[in-house]
């Protein structure tokens, strides 16, 4: 009975979880293998799994100018309507924050209606940011989105300034819990308290958060922020960006904040963590993996590989397989639903040939999100069924 599952689900899953903690204690990822990608090479001739998530479209070649667009500069304060504020259910933060968003452009809808299209399973702990993006162009026609990272304090006030809400994703310390991840959308910011006004879905509207708690918090998953917007208000859009407006000037600019962060501060999981990330753009997986190592050494959060696969990807293609599957062992063993940790590790079990590991692993996270466009792409392309 769903009414029964809904009430119900959640609790049958923190205790389950409760289980796994005690069966496999530890509340960070493990660390990398000793030796790392010395002496490993790619196998050549084997598919390369399916990128996680549609590419972002660049949004112009040609970048607006404030002036032409008739930005305002940041004032003391802005606020924005806020929307009807939405309690999110289980593991659905995401949903609950991008429904908030929309509603503010007349858009009819809940939590429920986007979890049903892009995580069906309640016990999906994370929806990932290409899927909100990818949900606004496909569901919600008459709206744009994108996302870009690196992103810093001002920028999210000018953003405001301007009309625009944003939403960012960061982590954050839940009692009895630890650390997970979570999306906020802000709507407002006061330079007189140092707050910015965020919708928040685990907790209430209108909460004020400190600009530097916020930043400390947004630094874990690279400062990404995502805007939703009319498409009239597109120029406006890449002139607040500038630069930023191009993917790859962005990620250039994010790389270099990750690299002056690593130097300042060499024990900041989180900044190697980024800098890994950023070099994955680049395809410069040699030294994405040598960042993720140096990031996991440290020592991070065990969630993180709830919400970013970086390391998957960098070790996948300096072909160190074997530190993809233990990797994805680790996560899985805590929380069986990752199905983007099953897609990876059905790679890695493939690329070492173990056609079987591989299909039983992607069928797997089909049944996770039935939904999984990744999942039906790997299983076509080693050419198994569903």
């Amino acid at each position: 009975m769903p009414g029964v599952q809904r009430r119900l689900d959640w609790r049958l899953d923190i205790a389950l979880a409760r289980v796994r903690a005690v069966l496999y204690p530890g509340d960070v990822l493990p660390t990398p293998a000793p030796g790392g990608a010395a002496g490993v090479s790619v196998t050549p001739g084997t598919p390369a799994p399916a990128q996680l998530g549609p590419p972002d479209e660049p949004l112009s070649t040609a970048i607006p100018t404030q002036e032409s667009v008739n930005l305002v500069e940041p004032g003391p304060s802005a606020s924005l309507p806020s929307p009807a504020w939405e309690n999110q259910d289980w593991n659905n933060c995401g949903p609950a924050t991008l429904a908030m968003t929309l509603r503010m452009f007349g858009w009819q809808g809940d939590q429920y209606t986007i979890a049903e299209a892009l995580k069906p399973n309640r016990r999906d702990k994370n929806m990932r940011w290409d899927e909100m993006v990818y949900y606004v162009q496909s569901q919600a026609g008459w709206l744009q989105a994108t996302f870009r990272v690196g992103g810093d304090i001002r920028l999210l006030k000018h953003i405001l300034a301007n009309g625009l809400p944003v939403i960012v994703e960061k982590g954050t310390d839940i009692p009895e819990y630890g650390w997970a991840g979570h999306y906020l959308l802000l709507t407002g910011y006061d330079d007189e308290a140092q707050t910015f006004t965020a919708q928040d879905s685990f907790v209430a509207a209108d909460q004020p958060v400190a600009y530097s708690t916020l930043d400390t918090y947004w630094q874990s998953f690279n400062r990404l922020y995502i805007l939703v917007y009319l498409p009239e208000d597109q120029a406006k859009v890449q002139a607040l960006l500038g630069p930023d407006a191009d993917e790859s000037s962005n990620r250039l600019q994010a790389l270099a904040t990750a690299q002056d962060e690593t130097q300042a501060d060499p024990q900041n999981a989180f900044a190697w963590w980024n800098l890994g990330s950023n070099l994955n753009y680049f395809d410069r997986f040699a030294e994405a993996a040598t960042a993720f190592d140096q990031a996991r050494t440290l020592g991070l959060p065990w969630r993180m590989i709830w919400y970013q696969f970086g390391p998957y990807r960098a070790y996948y293609n300096v072909g160190r397989y074997q530190e993809v599957i233990d990797l994805a062992d680790a996560a899985l063993r805590r929380t069986p639903q990752l199905e983007e940790s099953l897609i990876w590790r059905g790679w890695a079990r493939f690329s070492q040939g173990d056609r079987l590991g591989a299909v039983a692993d992607f069928r797997q996270a089909l049944a996770q999100n039935p939904r999984s466009a990744e999942a039906h792409a790997a299983l076509e392309s080693i050419g198994a069924t569903p």
